[in-house]
C-alpha cells in the first residue's frame, strides 16, 4: 500500500502517518511543497524511532508523482466524495491520496477524479477528521480486505501471572 500526502502542512501529523506506515509496511509519498522541513523536530518526534522502518518518497509536484507512477490505482480521500471508503475494493499496490490539513485536495483534481473519491462517514456538523486519523482508518480497511499481509495477527505477554496470583496484584 502507498499513502500519498499532497502538500501536508503539520509536521506532527506527517510524523504520526510515518509511524503508521512503518507499523504497516505502507510506503509514504510526500508531494511538495511541504509546510515544514523534513528535518523538523516535531516531525521526527511524532515518528519516534520508526523512520528506519519505512520507505519515504518525496516528489517535487503532483505532475512528478503522476509521471513516476503512471499506472497507479488511486483513491482520493475527501469529505466531498460520493461514497464511503468501506465500499471500495483495495489492492495491495493501491495509492491512498490525502490533501493538506486546511484545504484538502484541490477542487480541480477532485472534479477530474470524482469516481475515485472516497470519504469517511461522519456527522454533518463535523468538518473533517484529523489527517493522521483519516489515513489510519482508510489504510487499515485496505489492509483488512487483503488479510493484513505481513502483519502480526496476535500479540503475546512478556510477563505471565504466577499460578495462585491474580493480575490485580500487579497494579
Amino acid at each position: 500500500m502507498h499513502i500519498v500526502l499532497v502538500n501536508p502542512e503539520i509536521p506532527q501529523n506527517t510524523g504520526n502517518i510515518a509511524r503508521t506506515c512503518a507499523a504497516t509496511g505502507a510506503e509514504l509519498h510526500l508531494i511538495e511543497p511541504l509546510g515544514f522541513k523534513i528535518e523538523d523536530k516535531y516531525l521526527k518526534r511524532a515518528g519516534l524511532d520508526y523512520w528506519n522502518l519505512m520507505t519515504l518518497h518525496i516528489h517535487k509536484s503532483w505532475a512528478d508523482f503522476c509521471a513516476a507512477y503512471p499506472e497507479a490505482r488511486l483513491h482520493f480521500a475527501t469529505t466531498k466524495a460520493p461514497r464511503s471508503y468501506a465500499e471500495v475494493q483495495y489492492g495491495m499496490e493501491d495509492f491512498l491520496v490525502f490533501g493538506r490539513e486546511t484545504k484538502g485536495l484541490p477542487e480541480e483534481l477532485l472534479a477530474a477524479e470524482y469516481g475515485k473519491c472516497i470519504r469517511i462517514p461522519m456527522r454533518e456538523q463535523a468538518r473533517s477528521l484529523n489527517l493522521s486519523n483519516s489515513v489510519a482508518i482508510v489504510l487499515y480497511e485496505a489492509l483488512r480486505q487483503n488479510g493484513f499481509p505481513g502483519l502480526m495477527d496476535q500479540g503475546h505477554l512478556h510477563h505471565t501471572v504466577p499460578q495462585g496470583e491474580e493480575w490485580k496484584d500487579y497494579l
